[in-house]
């Protein structure tokens, strides 16, 4: 089976033809893009001025697209699901280098019935005193891998121009009759924090 790249608004099916598949790494990546001289200059990295911390979190909702306990939201905080079925690999706080810059594992024979959709965001540590949004960020993707053999099965670049979002509602995981799916989601928000994020489905 060939990676699927996707773009924005595309599906695929991930267990569909699949039966084996619960354990799924999702990861996220993203670069700060090098800027030289000038107003910005600084923000990236040199003279002890403050990297762009970028945050990946899960939000974790019902049939009605809403969160219901505390505890189905995944993130630096709160590495892991009270059902076990989400575990944040923990915070990156520059996103240099290759790769992943964050992962959370999924075990989807672990997530509650009540529990249809798993939302994944990434946002902008302190943002606003920072002056930072992702339009000082570049190749931005998601991946799906299958976590017992880890074949990535499918990956969305994020290639769109993010200037004043401070926010990103990246993909999504979802049930749809009785398997799961995953969606390019790629919609950018100018939420300033996980909480503002989290109030959306709310």
């Amino acid at each position: 089976m060939s990676v699927v790249s996707l773009q924005k608004g595309q599906k695929i099916d991930l267990t569909k033809g699949n039966a084996g598949l619960t354990k799924l790494l999702v990861g996220l990546g993203w670069d700060p893009v090098k800027k030289s001289g000038g107003f910005l200059g600084g923000i990236f990295g040199g003279g002890g001025n403050a990297n762009i911390d970028c945050d990946a979190s899960v939000i974790m909702l019902d049939q009605n697209g809403k969160i219901t306990k505390e505890k189905n939201l995944v993130y630096f905080g709160n590495k892991k699901s009270q059902c076990g079925s989400v575990v944040h690999s923990g915070d990156n706080l520059t996103g240099d280098g290759e790769g992943d810059d964050e992962q959370l594992n999924v075990d989807l024979s672990r997530v509650p019935n009540d529990v249809h959709k798993l939302v994944f965001v990434v946002n902008i540590y302190d943002c606003v005193s920072r002056r930072q949004d992702f339009g000082m960020i570049g190749n931005a993707y998601i991946r799906v891998v299958n976590a017992s053999n880890n074949q990535e099965l499918c990956k969305f670049n994020l290639t769109e121009n993010y200037s004043g979002k401070t926010s990103l509602i990246v993909g999504e995981l979802y049930r749809y009759n009785d398997e799961w799916k995953f969606s390019a989601i790629g919609e950018g928000t100018t939420d300033t924090a996980i909480s503002q994020l989290v109030r959306r489905y709310s």
